[in-house]
């Protein structure tokens, strides 16, 4: 259960005052064609946006579709993500995923999450973007580490897994505000409210964050120590 606390009873107010703050929230990866989406959103794991969107042209000059991508040798995948983290590893995963929705799709990306989650790569926040972003449902909050982050600081969850925490989330937002939520949580957590140094003095919504002026000490990895 959401922590029954002001900042939690809050919320929906808090919320709407930041996504007035970014109304031009949206998802920042770049291609709206659901095969295309999907194949991004599988690559974005542990790497920015910013760093997909620039190896998508060059992987999709070469394997413009599902048809051709499942046809292909991963490691000559691999060599057209060589600018994103863990590129070998996700050029097996985007293959097995072409693969996968061609054996069991027909090489259609399908509108529905359960299937989703039955593909080779996709987990649970993959599913919920994909069914945001492509087909505009609603079937849950994702949840990456801005959103854990921005969570946490504001005082809407005490959990530190994202099932918990999107659970909490789909508690306290009803249905509707799903979609927004994240792209609203994840500019505030890029542009404001970063992992380090958060800038506190310029965000709107300090007054309800119970983590104001000491944020940078809430919601982040503690750091590994050598043994």
């Amino acid at each position: 259960m959401p922590p029954r606390t002001k900042a939690a009873k809050q919320a929906p107010q808090t919320y709407a005052r930041l996504r007035a703050f970014h109304p031009d929230a949206d998802c920042e990866l770049a291609p709206r064609e659901p095969f295309r989406l999907l194949v991004a959103i599988v690559l974005s794991a542990q790497t920015t946006d910013v760093a997909v969107n620039r190896a998508l042209p060059a992987l999709f000059a070469d394997y413009p579709d599902v048809r051709t991508l499942a046809a292909a040798e991963p490691e000559a995948v691999a060599e057209r993500l060589k600018t994103i983290g863990m590129f070998r590893q996700k050029a097996k995963h985007i293959v097995g995923l072409a693969k996968g929705l061609i054996e069991r799709h027909g090489g259609q990306v399908p509108r529905d999450h359960d299937a989703l989650l039955l593909l080779p790569g996709v987990g649970r926040k993959t599913a919920n973007v994909m069914m945001g972003v492509a087909f505009g449902e609603a079937t849950g909050v994702v949840v990456d580490t801005h959103v854990q982050r921005l969570s946490q600081r504001l005082g809407w969850t005490r959990q530190d897994k994202p099932d918990d925490i999107e659970k909490d989330l789909c508690k306290l937002f009803p249905r509707e505000d799903w979609i927004m939520l994240s792209h609203v949580l994840i500019f505030h957590g890029r542009r404001v409210c970063t992992a380090r140094s958060p800038a506190c003095e310029s965000c709107p919504v300090a007054d309800a964050c119970p983590s104001a002026g000491k944020a940078e000490t809430v919601g982040r990895k503690p750091p590994r120590t050598n043994r």
